[in-house]
């Protein structure tokens, strides 16, 4: 399961548990079947202004979330990651929906499965 921290509740989509940089990170390696550093670095720095370790430093986080994998690869100049999502698009939306949901359990117990229940139960009235 993915480990998310955070939960901004001002921001859409991905961004709302993922800093903007993150997201953009991701959404690429969603574009490609795995990618090294550098080149999602080569990506993103025709949008916005943003150091090569930088994007090492999001991508080591994102793998601390478990939203991508890395495999090892010997080459020019010693070690080198390549990155690739953990999970396809739709499996990663539904393990950040699950993980939030768990927290908000945890944190607010029978009160947070009382309003889910109540909240569910009017969606299936309106159909």
């Amino acid at each position: 399961m993915v480990n998310i921290n955070k939960i901004r509740l001002n921001k859409i989509g991905l961004e709302l548990f993922l800093s903007p940089l993150e997201s953009d990170v991701i959404g690429i390696l969603f574009g490609k079947k795995e990618a090294k550093v550098r080149e999602i670095h080569n990506i993103l720095k025709r949008k916005k202004k943003v150091a090569l370790t930088s994007v090492a430093v999001i991508l080591d986080r994102l793998y601390k979330k478990d939203l991508v994998k890395r495999k090892v690869e010997n080459g020019r100049g010693g070690i080198h990651y390549i990155y690739s999502t953990s999970e396809s698009k739709i499996n990663i939306e539904k393990s950040i929906i699950e993980s939030s949901i768990n927290k908000l359990i945890d944190v607010f117990g029978s009160s947070a499965v009382n309003y889910f229940d109540e909240r569910f139960s009017k969606r299936g009235d309106k159909k």
